[in-house]
């Protein structure tokens, strides 16, 4: 029969340090092999919240609506407002006014001004028939110098075929006017003609 060998305190006393050693490694491992593990756990990522920019507010013009309207005034349109839009905003023409002199579909610029209901156009034109004079010319009244037809420009005072031409041709050209003063930039307009019919023109 076999018998376990005796074993003396100094041999115990190792074994037993043997055996707690061992169990401290085994821990060690158990925790290492532990944290690879959730370390594996794959991790899923919080979506951030998502923002959008408030839209930008439309371009503004600033014009002003004279004449028979209901709130004559300065107005602020957006950008691309066309004249029926600014008539529109002063309240709309008076009872009985005709907006047939205004172009309603003008795509307005800065600065404009819109006269609802002027003083219609009057010429000479009996008085030079009957004493031989060729053309009419404005006595009252207002021209629109970006509507305007060549002949109109010629009924303007001091404005004779040639000067109504370069006129039409120089709006063609660069565009409707933004000021009556931009007549000055056509060739042969000086400042003493242009003096001379600044009061029967409008933009």
């Amino acid at each position: 029969m076999f018998e376990f060998p005796e074993f003396s305190a100094l041999q115990r006393r190792a074994i037993y340090l043997l055996l707690a050693l061992s169990l401290v490694v085994g821990a060690i491992f158990f925790s290492l092999a532990h944290g690879n593990a959730a370390s594996t756990v794959p991790v899923t990522p919080t979506p951030l919240p998502s923002y959008s920019l408030p839209p930008l507010p439309p371009a503004l013009i600033v014009v002003d609506v004279a004449g028979k309207v209901l709130h004559p005034g300065i107005y602020k349109l957006p950008q691309g407002s066309r004249a029926a839009d600014a008539i529109k905003a002063a309240g709309n023409q008076l009872k009985g006014v005709s907006l047939t002199d205004i172009n309603l579909a003008e795509v307005l610029t800065d600065g404009q001004q819109i006269i609802v209901g002027a003083p219609p156009i009057t010429s000479t034109s009996s008085k030079s028939k009957k004493s031989g004079g060729s053309k009419g010319k404005i006595t009252s009244g207002t021209i629109n110098i970006n509507t305007a037809t060549v002949a109109q420009f010629e009924q303007l005072p001091g404005i004779g075929a040639v000067m109504a031409a370069r006129i039409f041709a120089y709006r063609t050209a660069h565009g409707l006017f933004a000021t009556i003063e931009d007549l000055t930039k056509v060739s042969g307009m000086g400042k003493s003609k242009f003096a001379n019919l600044k009061s029967f023109v409008r933009i």
